[in-house]
């Protein structure tokens, strides 16, 4: 009897948890996808507001390992750059471009629900699974003790299904080649690989920086899921490589 009463918090505190989690992970949802679906200056505010929260937990983090001020300095410059660069892109796959050429080249709602952020989705899911399922090697364990090679895997193949779904149906990017063939879905493939490869080094950089500032969550802004970098951390990785490759040229002229 005198082991069941811990047996039984431990329970209970389990439950609570969840709740909170589960919770927080529908209030999530419900405003991203509003914000998504309302588009415009709705999710240009969310997209803002985001970036903004994951900064000031990026300076949070900073400030615990910068060696000195000149350190700092350089850090909270690249986290505006990185941090900055995925907002703007995220912004505008949505919206289109800013400027003289406002809205033009924006995606609808469940074009970036599917073509955009689904893929990253599920590079989590299936890393998840693949890592529990099948385990094996670690890919660099004093960072990221729970990422297997299996999982970054697992994630590639989820990422290209997804891929592959939006080339059939010609969703999104997928319609700038109409049909199904077979350099389609070579490509969707090559895309999915990609993503899963880009959003795995995101959730590395945050968790090497957060072993360096000694840190389990980025903050607590969101009730038993951490903080927003930890929640966003390969959805900033793979929108600021789509800066790099697709908005920044354009900019550049």
């Amino acid at each position: 009897m005198a082991g069941a009463e811990p047996r039984l918090r431990r329970l209970r505190s389990v439950g609570t948890d969840l709740s909170v989690r589960l919770a927080s992970a529908v209030v999530m949802v419900l405003v991203a996808g509003g914000a998504l679906w309302l588009g415009g200056w709705v999710w240009l505010g969310l997209c803002g507001l985001a970036a903004l929260g994951v900064l000031w937990e990026w300076n949070r983090i900073v400030r615990a390992f910068a060696a000195g001020p000149i350190a700092e300095i350089a850090w909270l410059f690249g986290g505006a750059c990185y941090v900055g660069g995925a907002a703007l892109a995220m912004a505008m796959v949505r919206n289109g471009a800013l400027g003289p050429d406002a809205g033009a080249g924006g995606y609808g709602p469940l074009e970036v629900l599917v073509s955009f952020l689904l893929p990253v989705i599920a590079v989590d899911v299936g890393a998840y699974f693949a890592g529990r399922m099948i385990g094996g090697p670690k890919i660099a364990p004093a960072i990221s003790p729970s990422k297997t090679w299996a999982g970054l895997g697992g994630g590639a193949v989820a990422a290209s299904l997804v891929a592959i779904a939006n080339e059939a149906l010609d969703i999104g990017p997928g319609g700038a080649m109409p049909g199904v063939s077979g350099s389609g879905i070579a490509l969707a493939v090559l895309a999915g690989m990609l993503i899963a490869v880009i959003a795995q080094s995101g959730d590395f950089f945050e968790s090497w920086m957060k072993r360096r500032a000694g840190v389990k969550d980025s903050s607590g802004l969101i009730p038993g899921h951490g903080g927003l970098f930890d929640r966003l951390d390969g959805f900033i990785a793979v929108f600021f490589v789509l800066f790099l490759v697709a908005l920044l040229p354009a900019y550049l002229g």
